[in-house]
This record gives structure tokens, C-alpha cells and sequence, in this order.
């Protein structure tokens, strides 16, 4: 076996986490669990926990509430903090956080002084790690002297040369350029598997959190809404903020007219009927709002009217609209309809339809979602949010982590 994949994972469990700055409650009770070896990406906008949950993992930040082990040792509790170099742990940090006094090579092979290895040892280690990240021809270079990704990849090999149990992602892909920040994605979920590394990853991106998660866990406020799998959370999020951080093509206010079948309601939205699936128990009568997935929606050819709304029964799963915008996205085209007072964005189409043309949408039931207006666990939403394509499924003190 390759000598980086001899160690396997730690579990990672925080019960009760909480973290206040003067009168901001950065956390607030968090309870997670990380099975060993899984993949966790904490998704959630700026301010929402994801930084200070990572560091407190990381041991830069102490908890004032809760505990945390890694493995089976307890790192942090009310007496008790162990400092980020007697974790187990490794950290990628956003802007790099390279020595710039020392060659690819010397920022890899700092991460193994403490493992006391001898020098043909850790050398050999240490080129393995670049060969990894394709750099083994740099080894030489200053960081002044590589691009940002080769920067960024020099960090990865020195976080996965020691064998930590535990990597630790702050945004690392965020200074990068998009194509790059999609290679570098790639080797990031290749090589911390390839590993066997628990992986925490922090991100406000959510196309890239479900292209890497094996478990996702959403943040906003201190409070961790729901942690899932990325396809549960997609397809039952917990609440409107899950449904809109994690990609909609808009929303529409309506009144249960009645259940149809298993999960799913059939809502009156102004003129028109739609099918939604909810979690909560619905009644005729009650208040929602129906949160829509891009991949939902679908633009409905003139001939194919008929069709549609015999296989429908009386229209119900369609909407009407005018085309505002347009935008070609090289694989076909994004509309924006203005549906009465609503938009919805995101609409897909391989034929783009001119501004100002009356059209008729097709709604997939699935991904329509209906949530109670008066829904008790909605989290304050602030809008900021990567838009998901239609059909998409979608300092000096940090750096002694890196060891």
C-alpha cells in the first residue's frame, strides 16, 4: 500500500458547541457527528457559524460551551483544551498560508518535523506528497514563484504528508479562478479519500458542496438546521432556508386545496393549480409557500399543450408567464418568467425564447416544495446565495495547524 494511505480517519463528535464574540453568539448548541473517513462540508452564508465551527475544530478557537472529541480523546470541554499540534490534524487554509522564506519542497516537509523521522524518510515523503499534487517538479520554487493554484496545491500536499486523521478546508477554492477552483475540487475529493482522512470543508457554495459531500450539514446563525446527506437535504430540506441555500428557481404563495397522494399537496397558486410535496401535515385551507427547484421547471412547446394537459388532468402542474430575460449558457438557455407578481429564474430551455412571449411551465411535482407561511422553524434567510443551473442537482498562529 502506498505509504500516504496507511492511517485511517478520526470520528468527530461536538455536542453542545457554543461560541460567543462580546454580545454575537457565533454558535449556538451545536451537536454533529462525523462518522470516520466521511466527507462533511458545512455550507452557509458569511456569519453563519461555518469559520469559527472549523477553527474550534482546529483548536484555534476555544469553545466557551460544549464538547469535542476526536477519536475517542476529548479536545475540548469546560477544563479541558488541547492546542491544534497535539490533534492530529491538518489544515488548508483560503490564502494559502505558505512560508514565503521556504521552497515547495520546505513548506511540505515542515508538517513532518514533528513526527521525528529521519531525513531520507521524510524526504521521500515529502516528494510523494508533491508528486501527488503534480508539483514534484517545483519542489524548488519559493511561493512567490508559483501561480495561486500551484500555491493552494503546495498546501495540500503539506497538509496530507504527515497523515493526519483529521484535514480541516477553510474556502480553499474561493481565490481561485473558476476553472481551476473545478481541477483543484477534483484533487481535493480524489486525495483526501484516497487518504482516508476525515475531511471537514467550509464553503457558501453550494454546487460545490453537493460535488463533494459525502454528508452536508447547512449553518445560519450559530445553528446547525440540517445535516444530511446531499441528496436528502436536496430533495427534503428541513426548512425554507435549506430549500433556498441550496438552489431555487423562485417561490409562489398559495392556499392547500387538498392532498393528492403520499407526500404531496395540491395547491391553488392565484389562477393556477399545482402539485408540491411537504414534510409537514397540510389541511385544506392552510397557507404555504411553494419553493421551486430549477430542474422543475420546464418550458412547454405550443404543440405539446394538449399533451400536457391530459397527462395533467385540467392544467393542474402548470403555470403562465412572460420571458424578461434571457441568457445563453452554452449548453442551451436560462429564461426568467414573470409569473403575476413572481419571478422564476433558472428556466431551461435548448432553444431560447424571445423577451416578451407568453409561455406556459411545466412543473415537476418533486421539486416543487410547500412549507407553512407560519412555518416555526424558518431561519432568516439574507439572500446570499450561488445560483444553481437549471437541471443542476444539483495569520503567524494558523499556521501551526498545517502540522
Amino acid at each position: 500500500m502506498n505509504s500516504l494511505d496507511d492511517r485511517g480517519g478520526h470520528r468527530v463528535s461536538l455536542v453542545g458547541a457554543g461560541k460567543r464574540y462580546g454580545a454575537v453568539r457565533a454558535l449556538a448548541g451545536v451537536d454533529l457527528e462525523v462518522e470516520a473517513g466521511r466527507f462533511l462540508v458545512l455550507l452557509g452564508p458569511s456569519g453563519s457559524g461555518k469559520t469559527t465551527l472549523v477553527r474550534a475544530l482546529a483548536g484555534i478557537e476555544r469553545l466557551d460551551e460544549g464538547e469535542l472529541r476526536i477519536g475517542d480523546r476529548l479536545v475540548s470541554g469546560p477544563r479541558t483544551h488541547v492546542p491544534p499540534e497535539q490533534r492530529d490534524l491538518a489544515m488548508v487554509f483560503q490564502d494559502y498560508a505558505l512560508w514565503p522564506h521556504l521552497t515547495a519542497f520546505g513548506n511540505v516537509g515542515y508538517a513532518l518535523r514533528r513526527r521525528k523521522l529521519a531525513a531520507d524518510q521524510a524526504k521521500a515523503r515529502s516528494l510523494e506528497a508533491l508528486e501527488r499534487v503534480g508539483l514534484v517538479g517545483l519542489a524548488e520554487r519559493y511561493p512567490h514563484e508559483l501561480s495561486g493554484g500551484q500555491q493552494q496545491r503546495v498546501a495540500l500536499a503539506r497538509a496530507i504528508v504527515a497523515q493526519p486523521g483529521l484535514l480541516l478546508f477553510d474556502e480553499p477554492l474561493s481565490n481561485l479562478d473558476t476553472d481551476l477552483r473545478e481541477r483543484l475540487r477534483v484533487e481535493i475529493a480524489t486525495l483526501t479519500r484516497q487518504c482516508g482522512a476525515t475531511a471537514v470543508y467550509i464553503t457558501h457554495d453550494q454546487a460545490e458542496a453537493f460535488a463533494l459531500a459525502d454528508v452536508i450539514g447547512v449553518l445560519d446563525q450559530g445553528q446547525l438546521v440540517q445535516l444530511a446527506d446531499p441528496e436528502t437535504l436536496y430533495l427534503k430540506p428541513a426548512t425554507p432556508f435549506v430549500a433556498r441555500f441550496t438552489g431555487l428557481s423562485g417561490e409562489l404563495s398559495g392556499i392547500v386545496v387538498g392532498p393528492d397522494q403520499e407526500d404531496f399537496f395540491v395547491i391553488e397558486v392565484g389562477q393556477w393549480r399545482v402539485r408540491a410535496r411537504s414534510a409537514s401535515t397540510l389541511k385544506a385551507g392552510d397557507a404555504v409557500r411553494v419553493l421551486i427547484r430549477p430542474a422543475a421547471t420546464a418550458l412547454v412547446d405550443s404543440e405539446a399543450d394538449s399533451a400536457v394537459e391530459t397527462s395533467v388532468g385540467s392544467s393542474v402542474g402548470t403555470v403562465s408567464g412572460t420571458v424578461i430575460d434571457v441568457a445563453y449558457r452554452g449548453r442551451g438557455y436560462d429564461h426568467v418568467i414573470a409569473c403575476g407578481d413572481r419571478h422564476l429564474a433558472s428556466v431551461f430551455s435548448a432553444r431560447p425564447w424571445a423577451r416578451g412571449t407568453q409561455v406556459k411551465l411545466s412543473l415537476d411535482p418533486t421539486g416543487c416544495l410547500a412549507f407553512p407561511l407560519n412555518d416555526s422553524a424558518e431561519i432568516s434567510y439574507d439572500g446570499e446565495v450561488t445560483a444553481v443551473m437549471a437541471g443542476s442537482e444539483p495569520a503567524a498562529t494558523n499556521r501551526g495547524v498545517t502540522e
